[in-house]
């Protein structure tokens, strides 16, 4: 194997939903050409501890290839200073800067040449220390191609205006979308009037200014989309997904000897034949809502495995599992579906999803979960909770088809979801003879394509990796083709 002979840097926002698709693209990139290292700067963020339990087993096992240096924690904002959590983790991640250039400098001391620095949706405002250091800059979108869309069409002034106004009936022309996009489905980080649509104003002007997008989709998912960012953006766009993490927290997660029993249920349960409800690392629902779906699942008869976790007691913390889930819960319930399901906490969601028995996903629709489930081939019901989850479901069901509705616009705030509405979705969901089921599985098959040696993304890849190396005077005959998964 060839010299390794430049590094190239990663900076991600530290929360999981970012970081491992970061790093998962980061490791395939120096697996795709042996001239390449990869390093990704950590950040520390107090109010994310599950971060630093990956990042540490990541920094026991990955190879020469991949590495992590963790910056020195920088002061957090004091609470005057932000309305919204964006807001907070924007000004976290500023502080940063100063660190981040230290660590460059510190990687450039060491001999090795700094070939990019990429940055995602939150860590785009480094493009300034990139820039004084003369370090070409990409940008890693770790949410869909439509959602990158979006945050472009919000610096339209006219778009503001729409979205800024009171009347919640408006139909969007993002044109990223092949529909018009309801207003009611935007994020509410947009909508809700604090200090968050400031800073996505501030992030997406600085996205145009980078040497590349690179964005963890693929063509064959999410074609539309990307034709109409390349033609909006003078930036290359680089399509490498789906960039996900099959091996899943449970070589990693505190929490992770739990599993053992969840995949012994499963394993007694018949193929196909398993509702799986999860809403994700930060989602969780109030005791009302959590008490309609459980009559909801009764009414609907199948078997299940529910990720229950409990609302975060702060703004900044993240849901825990439940000391006692009982209470929760309608009474008896446990006792009356205890031959045909499992409630839980914390599950490791990629390892269910890859189980036989699992048939369908109730999902709050995280771009890195419709990934996986897209991977595996199991059909969702939409529930979207927070982030860009509503236009996610908006695009899986109404301009994709591979996705069935329980809701489009859930959040915090909204009406119930019944337990009929839930049941008559569920329903839909487990149609075994259903369009939807069918569509899912001829995507599985794309996805697992499009990062093999002759799919679209690793073609992808590969004119980045020829980006990269354009002026480095590297011998392109050192270049390896490797499939990246």
């Amino acid at each position: 194997m060839a010299r390794r002979q430049v590094e190239v840097a990663f900076v991600a926002k530290p929360g999981i939903g970012n970081l491992v698709p970061a790093v998962e693209f980061a490791r395939r990139l120096a697996n795709h050409d042996p001239r390449f290292r990869s390093t990704v700067l950590v950040i520390t963020d107090p109010h994310q501890p599950i971060v630093s339990s990956y990042v540490n087993s990541l920094s026991s096992s990955s190879g020469g290839g991949l590495r992590f240096v963790h910056l020195p924690m920088a002061d957090l904002p004091r609470p005057g200073e932000y309305q919204s959590t964006l807001a907070h983790i924007s000004l976290h991640i500023a502080n940063h800067a100063p660190l981040v250039k230290e660590a460059l400098l510190e990687l450039r001391s060491t001999g090795v040449r700094v070939a990019a620095l990429f940055l995602d949706m939150f860590t785009v405002p480094m493009a300034d220390v990139a820039s004084e250091l003369g370090i070409p800059h990409y940008l890693f979108f770790a949410s869909p191609a439509s959602f990158l869309g979006f945050t472009l069409y919000l610096l339209d002034p006219e778009a503001r205006e729409a979205i800024e106004s009171e009347d919640m009936t408006i139909d969007l022309p993002v044109p990223s979308f092949v529909s018009s996009l309801p207003k009611r489905v935007l994020p509410s980080s947009v909508l809700n009037g604090e200090d968050a649509l400031a800073w996505w104003l501030a992030h997406a002007g600085r996205y145009g200014g980078t040497e590349g997008i690179v964005v963890n989709t693929f063509e064959e998912l999410e074609e539309h989309a990307l034709r109409s960012l390349r033609a909006s953006v003078s930036s290359p766009v680089y399509p490498v997904g789906p960039a996900i993490d099959l091996d899943g927290p449970v070589k990693w997660h505190p929490q992770r000897a739990e599993q053992d029993a969840i995949v012994q249920w499963l394993d007694k349960q018949p193929p196909a034949s398993v509702v799986f409800l999860c809403f994700g690392s930060m989602g969780s629902l109030s005791t009302p809502q959590v008490k309609e779906i459980a009559d909801g699942l009764e009414r609907a008869g199948f078997r299940f495995l529910w990720s229950l976790r409990e609302p975060p007691r702060g703004k900044l913390e993240n849901p825990t599992d439940y000391a006692n889930v009982d209470q929760a819960l309608p009474e008896g319930f446990l006792d009356r579906t205890a031959e045909t399901g499992l409630v839980c906490g914390w599950v490791p969601q990629v390892t269910i999803l890859a189980h036989k028995a699992i048939g369908g996903f109730v999902s709050h629709c995280g771009w890195n979960s419709i990934l996986e489930s897209l991977w595996y081939g199991v059909p969702t019901a939409t529930w979207p909770v927070y982030s860009e989850q509503q236009m996610n479901a908006f695009q899986m069901v109404a301009e994709l088809g591979l996705a069935v509705e329980i809701r489009l616009d859930y959040r915090e705030g909204s009406a119930l979801v019944s337990a009929e509405e839930l049941a008559r979705g569920l329903r839909h969901l487990m149609d075994s003879d259903g369009e939807v089921r069918s569509k899912v599985k001829e995507m599985r098959d794309k996805s697992r394509m499009a990062v093999t040696e002759h799919g679209s993304s690793h073609a992808s890849m590969r004119r980045l990796v020829q980006e990269l190396v354009v002026g480095l005077d590297l011998d392109d005959d050192q270049e390896t083709k490797l499939p990246i998964i």
